[in-house]
């Protein structure tokens, strides 16, 4: 696999605010497994986030919210292996740090000690959240804030839309990123907002602003994995681009492969490891000698033989029979005495 990130110098911590006073756009996109953060650390991106939208394009759900702890655990070391030159940070998922201060410390620091994100991301910017960005802080965990829609809080914006339309909304949303900030964010990720509201926050602040969906004139971008590849099914949001119908192209390539394996044509010589036939056909006839030989019958009797040896191995599977020359019993090394 091909890489871009040869000579590049390692995206950390510090290089949201390098990244942002040098006016260099931060490139992120989202992993959710080990290929997937094999592929974009390859591409060359700055950043992998491992996102609660696993929920929608991995776990079948409908929202982020069924997502838990366990899930957020196990693809972020899987990303983490893959990708293990890259900043991969870790979305804190629902319910995970609104219940108290310290569930959120404690499983924010599963997320970077167990899993080995460099950072995690928390939504909104109400005063818990803030509280716990600036305490994550203080003990040294990095923190992403996320501004605009956020998916966790989707039952009460009433459903996925654009955010900060009105004088009001966008008002709540400044003071929402000046809150977020000061509580020693590193960078917002922002969704889902007009382009001009984008444009004045990334002009307001010193620290980055990653959009979604929110314009052009944000610091960054950060797309879903399956959404720049076409491998979200009949899912097509606007602020995506599908560079790749991935989808298509993968299901040909599995549709000539079903058709190969029914065809026979599918595995051949080059796909197969091969020995001498005469060693095959040689173990073989020593195992039918032993099956003949331990049912007392003769080679015209092999039909009633698959019976016989099929019912004794129900009755091992049982343990009503232990007798020597059981199929695959306690007399299996009968077999092997006969084929040395």
């Amino acid at each position: 696999m091909s890489t871009h990130n040869s000579g590049r110098q390692k995206f950390t911590t510090r290089s949201f605010a390098e990244y942002k006073k040098a006016q260099k756009r931060i490139v992120m996109c989202t992993a959710y497994d080990y290929m997937q953060a094999r592929i974009v650390e390859a591409a060359g991106a700055d950043t992998i986030l491992v996102g609660d939208s696993i929920g929608m394009t991995t776990l079948g759900y409908e929202s982020t919210l069924p997502v838990t702890m366990d899930d957020m655990i196990r693809a972020t070391t899987a990303v983490v292996k893959g990708a293990p030159n890259s900043y991969v940070i870790a979305d804190m998922p629902f319910m995970s740090y609104q219940h108290s201060l310290e569930a959120g410390m404690r499983n924010a620091a599963a997320l970077v000690a167990q899993a080995g994100a460099k950072a995690v991301k928390i939504e909104g910017a109400s005063v818990e959240a803030c509280m716990l960005a600036q305490s994550l802080t203080d003990a040294g965990i990095p923190v992403i804030g996320h501004l605009g829609l956020t998916p966790q809080s989707i039952n009460a914006l009433g459903g996925y839309r654009t955010q900060a339309k009105e004088t009001a909304d966008i008002a709540k949303l400044l003071l929402d990123a000046h809150a977020i900030m000061t509580a020693g964010v590193s960078a917002i990720v922002l969704e889902c907002v007009p382009a001009e509201v984008g444009e004045e926050l990334a002009e307001m602040h010193l620290l980055p602003i990653i959009g979604i969906g929110s314009g052009p004139h944000c610091d960054g971008e950060v797309q879903v994995f399956h959404d720049l590849l076409g491998l979200g099914g009949d899912f097509k949001p606007r602020h995506a681009k599908q560079y790749i119908n991935a989808a298509d192209i993968l299901g040909e390539a599995l549709s000539q492969y079903v058709q190969e394996v029914r065809a026979g044509t599918f595995p051949t010589k080059e796909q197969s490891t091969n020995i001498e036939p005469s060693i095959a056909e040689e173990a073989t006839s020593a195992f039918m000698e032993y099956l003949i030989e331990d049912a007392d019958l003769t080679n015209g009797d092999f039909e009633f033989l698959v019976d016989e040896v099929g019912e004794r191995f129900l009755d091992s599977l049982e343990g009503e029979s232990d007798q020597p020359g059981d199929y695959f019993g306690s007399g299996s090394g009968g077999s092997r005495a006969h084929l040395n």
